[in-house]
């Protein structure tokens, strides 16, 4: 039914896959796919994996995704959106990437922050906490507190590259993604991480200030890494309940 997949674009690869079973017929109008777990299983890829290739088709408009249910094979409609191109990378992707630079860049950060640099970062903390339930506000200003760290280093080329991989998230690939794990309780999380990012740079940290932020990106990860109830009860709704919040 399912063949292992090469490890290019796994998510993609994955979606491409569930796709054409759908196409096939094997999963019809008003069926429930299999569980994450059993997908990831028989694709032998991770359930991050998983879900990222569930996202891809709910954009496309081949499975609704119903959190604390399941995901069921819907009539199709043509696309609001186009999805991201082949060559775009996944959350989880991208968030491996951030780590790598945005923890080199607290660090480097920590030592050379000036007194109106730690200026900047409370006045987009203080303005992130009045955006909480505004999730383009708090987006914008998530990205210009990350912008902000990377401005202290002074080297133009890495602030680019740190605004440029935020941008990546304007797809609707990922907002529709972050509609099912963002909200007033995740982006007060994020804040209180900021200030951590934040507090360290200002105590000129730079240990502090890459661990702080690591442990940012990480909790970022997890928070996008909720499943789609797969570990529910799949034969007794009496036990099925909402997704854990985050």
């Amino acid at each position: 039914m399912f063949s292992v997949i090469a490890p290019r674009r796994l998510y993609r690869q994955a979606a491409d896959q569930m796709r054409t079973l759908i196409e096939r017929g094997q999963f019809a109008v008003g069926d429930r796919l299999p569980a994450e777990r059993e997908l990831a299983e028989m694709l032998r890829v991770s359930r991050p994996t998983v879900r990222e290739a569930l996202i891809v088709l709910e954009v496309e408009g081949f499975v609704n995704i119903r959190m604390g249910s399941g995901v069921y094979v819907c009539r199709r409609q043509a696309p609001p959106n186009p999805i991201p191109s082949e060559n775009i990378e996944g959350p989880f992707e991208l968030l491996r990437a951030r780590s790598i630079v945005e923890c080199a860049i607290a660090e480097e950060a920590a030592r050379a922050a000036r007194p109106d640099h730690i200026a900047a970062l409370d006045q987009n903390l203080r303005a992130m906490s009045d955006a909480l339930d505004d999730r383009p506000t708090a987006l914008a200003l998530d990205r210009g507190f990350h912008t902000a760290v990377a401005s202290i280093v002074s080297n133009a080329t890495l602030e680019r590259f740190v605004g440029e991989i935020h941008d990546m998230r304007m797809t609707p690939y990922f907002e529709k993604l972050a509609g099912y794990f963002e909200n007033r309780d995740t982006w007060h999380s994020a804040l209180e991480e900021h200030r951590a990012i934040r507090n360290a740079i200002a105590a000129g940290d730079p240990e502090g200030a890459r661990a702080a932020m690591r442990n940012h990106l990480e909790l970022s990860q997890q928070r996008l890494s909720q499943s789609f109830a797969e570990e529910q009860d799949r034969t007794s709704p009496a036990k099925r309940g909402p997704a854990a919040a985050r």
